[in-house]
């Protein structure tokens, strides 16, 4: 038997025992968040980088649940971003040659 006292009403336990995550830990995608946002579509980049630097917080604080909701929100940002990105792009340069085609 252990001689360690209940926790007092009330006491919630967060993460593992000692403090640890309960998994390992997620990637952060921060490289990913910050190509994004210097080469395709700011906002949403900017909104990855945001979720990228929560996910190393949560999980050292124990918060593994958080940390994989900030990780796939951190991936999700810079995924949109990036295809917002292309397709601006693409519909920039159709326009550019419309444009030339149409003052020859």
């Amino acid at each position: 038997m252990s001689n360690t006292p209940p926790p007092p009403p009330g006491y919630q336990s967060y993460g593992a025992p000692g403090g640890g995550a309960t998994g390992p830990k997620p990637s952060n995608y921060l490289v990913w968040a910050i190509l994004s946002t210097l080469f395709c579509c700011l906002p949403l980049g900017i909104a990855s980088i945001v979720f990228a630097a929560q996910v190393d917080g949560k999980y050292n604080s124990g918060d593994y649940a958080g940390a994989v909701e900030a990780s796939e929100k951190a991936k999700k940002f810079a995924m949109w971003g990036a295809i917002a990105g292309v397709v601006v792009t693409v519909l920039y340069v159709l326009f550019i040659v419309v444009v030339a085609a149409g003052s020859s």
